[in-house]
């Protein structure tokens, strides 16, 4: 219900519900106007149709925890803020159901309050604004700039352009969910395709990854339509699936030696071709700090790609040791930390898992709910420090997958490796080895959900390292740990 003041309740979106809602507030998903109720759900998933028989892809849903949903029943309204509490649309609430695990919210968006877009604000426009700018004559071809544009994808864009009749070019540049790199560089990677195409135009969206690809690939196409353009495929996609009417299927074209130059692939000699570098090449070369060859890609890309991946010397990682207590996370993770210290290769942060309780988790108790969001924190901080091309050493319990499923992704995301080791030591020496009397006041049953004891630890299938302290001195776990940073890259290898 609304609270004293009469206000309705708020809630802070996650990043696809953010996104969703920028693009209900700019019209980018006409004729939706807000979030889908139940019937419209089951209609879209049974028939490509919503339950009026309108035409429409993809479900767009609102998903809230019971309490939420129950205070915005009542109130008839839910604030919508982005992360940050910053309200950014009302949601007039017109439905509620429920899968049976998760609660929904449906009705319509008002627009209000700020705006959820990010870096580069000015191309953010909505899409009557740009579809009136491009209405002419000319057709118009649009490009999901989702990853770097080498020179086949430009030679390739060109071509598919000037086989709609002289198209002219819209570069999409998605700046909400999980992308190949980071929303400021695909904009900036855009701009450089830009000025390498015939009268091309960059704007950016905030549209979000489905968890399927067709779901996907069929949102994209709508949207691009409300732009006023047709799409460009990806290589390898299949053009006519439901739901993305106006798809255009990507030209195939190949290096010629002779003229050293993409032409189309049927006037290229097989004998003439160079192959084309894959996506694990490219990555290979920027690891190793070596440069993209300018046949392949543009000089700008190469540029803007080494400064968003540089030389894995050079980028963050995170160390994550998960293991019970008392097995000797904490002593090897500190002499790790002075190891790297030493060596001077970068800055070096130690997350201790009761340092950590002390500082940044103060307050939080021990239930699986308090752990966990522990752990996220130290996977946040982990995270900020591999932004910035830091090694953070992590060594907390984490006795859950999922948490630990999760930290990796938040490291992942911000460009830095993540390298798991698991303290493998027994709960039998690990007990002995109890200077705190934990595990006495556990099985006294003085402390609730204690890992080992009353609660269970989830030992990792993915680790990198499994290290037994009962088998394995400290110095040569550290060994260890190094020679596989070494080994992936990360470290230099210093002189025998």
């Amino acid at each position: 219900m609304a609270d004293d003041t009469g206000a309705p309740p708020a809630f802070a979106l996650d990043p696809r519900a953010l996104a969703d809602t920028e693009l209900l507030r700019n019209g980018a998903l006409a004729p939706l106007d807000g979030f889908l109720g139940e019937d419209d759900v089951h209609a879209v998933v049974a028939s490509g149709r919503l339950s009026d028989g309108t035409a429409w892809p993809v479900p767009v849903t609102l998903p809230v925890p019971a309490d939420v949903a129950d205070a915005a029943a009542s109130a008839g309204a839910l604030v919508l803020e982005d992360p940050e509490g910053t309200p950014v649309a009302t949601l007039r609430v017109k439905g509620r159901w429920s899968d049976g695990a998760t609660s929904y919210l449906a009705g319509p968006v008002e627009p209000g309050g700020a705006s959820t877009a990010g870096v580069f604000r000015h191309l953010h426009r909505p899409p009557a604004e740009v579809a009136a700018e491009l209405a002419g004559d000319r057709p118009v071809l649009g490009v999901v700039v989702d990853r770097p544009l080498h020179h086949p994808d430009l030679a390739a864009i060109r071509r598919a352009a000037a086989g709609l009749g002289d198209g002219r070019v819209l570069l999409l540049v998605p700046t909400a969910g999980d992308r190949m790199l980071p929303p400021e560089s695909l904009v900036r990677l855009a701009l450089a395709a830009r000025d390498r195409l015939p009268d091309a135009a960059v704007v950016a969206v905030r549209l979000a990854r489905r968890d399927r690809p067709d779901h996907d690939l069929a949102l994209t196409a709508l949207v691009a339509r409300r732009y006023g353009t047709a799409l460009l495929a990806a290589p390898g996609t299949t053009t006519g699936m439901a739901g993305t009417a106006g798809l255009v299927a990507p030209p195939p074209v190949a290096y010629d030696e002779r003229e050293q130059a993409w032409r189309p692939e049927d006037e290229v000699p097989a004998g003439d071709r160079r192959p084309p570098l894959a996506a694990a090449d490219v990555e290979r070369l920027l690891a190793a700090g070596e440069p993209l060859p300018e046949w392949y890609t543009p000089p700008e890309v190469a540029a803007e790609l080494a400064h968003v991946r540089p030389p894995l010397t050079e980028r963050g990682v995170t160390v994550f040791f998960t293991g019970l207590s008392g097995s000797g996370k904490s002593t090897i993770a500190r002499a790790l930390y002075d190891a790297l210290t030493e060596r001077a290769d970068r800055t070096v942060t130690l997350l201790d898992g009761d340092v950590v309780r002390r500082m940044l988790s103060a307050g939080l108790g021990f239930s699986r709910t308090d752990r966990d969001r522990n752990i996220l924190r130290i996977g946040f901080v982990a995270a900020e420090v591999n932004r910035h091309g830091g090694l953070a050493i992590c060594a907390p319990i984490a006795p859950y997958a999922a948490t630990r499923a999760a930290v990796r992704e938040m490291v992942t995301a911000a460009g830095g490796g993540f390298v798991l080791v698991h303290v493998a030591t027994s709960l039998e020496v690990s007990e002995a080895r109890d200077r705190k009397g934990l595990y006495a006041k556990a099985r006294a049953g003085l402390i609730p959900e204690f890992t080992g004891v009353s609660d269970p630890y989830e030992p990792p299938t993915d680790a990198d390292l499994r290290i037994d302290t009962a088998e394995v001195p400290v110095a040569e776990a550290v060994r260890a740990i190094l020679a596989h940073l070494e080994a992936a890259g990360y470290l230099r290898a210093l002189p025998k």
